[in-house]
């Protein structure tokens, strides 16, 4: 078998690979935000509260992610809510990614010593002011090496969008593969684009952990 490479492949992956960025920035960012509320609604909030945020990372860790890309683009609509194939991507994504998150942060706030908590609540802070300015600060530093993983894997996992049509890079190389009849090649150079984003995406998140992080806080004095 002789393997076959054009250089014409390069631009539709190219705009394949932008597409599957935009989908893992949007949602990582959106989801981290939310990760963020439900950790500390599980940590600090009331009965309700708890109950609520852990029946979410329930079911958003307990069930597919395909089957959830799935309820929102072919489900949302016998309800009235009709969303584009990329809005329902980054909608699953997001939501996935967040009930993820939420549990990296929620390790990281159990990780915050609580001496401190209480130090700076006998200085007047309110319950939210302690949150803020010393459990949050510590917590973004500590997850950092967890969330990393979350951000591989939300990047990876975004080539599952391709099957309701959203054109990030799997679905470039898939049509690519269909008009072409190389697919050996294509998902070879596919397989290739993704290795190297994703080892990219570690040496850079690892740079950011070495800049971040603080002597003596974290596991074993990291």
């Amino acid at each position: 078998m002789s393997l076959v490479f054009s250089w014409s492949w390069l631009g539709s992956l190219g705009s394949g690979l932008l597409v599957t960025f935009e989908l893992t920035i949007i949602a990582v960012s959106l989801g981290f935000v939310l990760g963020l509320l439900l950790a500390v609604g599980r940590v600090y909030g009331n009965r309700p509260i708890r109950l609520l945020s852990s029946t979410y990372l329930t079911f958003f860790r307990g069930t597919p992610m395909l089957v959830q890309i799935f309820i929102i683009y072919f489900g949302l609509p016998s309800v009235g809510i009709m969303l584009s194939s990329f809005a329902s991507g980054v909608l699953a994504l997001t939501l996935n990614s967040a009930a993820y998150q939420a549990e990296y942060f929620r390790g990281s706030i159990l990780a915050v010593n609580k001496d401190e908590i209480v130090a700076v609540r006998a200085l007047g802070m309110t319950p939210l002011q302690a949150i803020r300015h010393v459990v949050i600060p510590q917590t973004l530093r500590m997850v950092i090496p967890s969330w990393s993983n979350q951000l591989v894997n939300l990047l990876k996992f975004s080539s599952l969008v391709y099957l309701i049509r959203v054109p990030e890079l799997m679905y470039e190389g898939r049509l690519l593969a269909m008009f072409t009849y190389r697919s050996f090649e294509i998902f070879l150079i596919v397989a290739a684009m993704y290795l190297a984003t994703v080892v990219v995406l570690s040496r850079i998140l690892g740079v950011l952990e070495r800049k971040v992080r603080i002597p003596g806080l974290g596991a074993k004095g990291a």
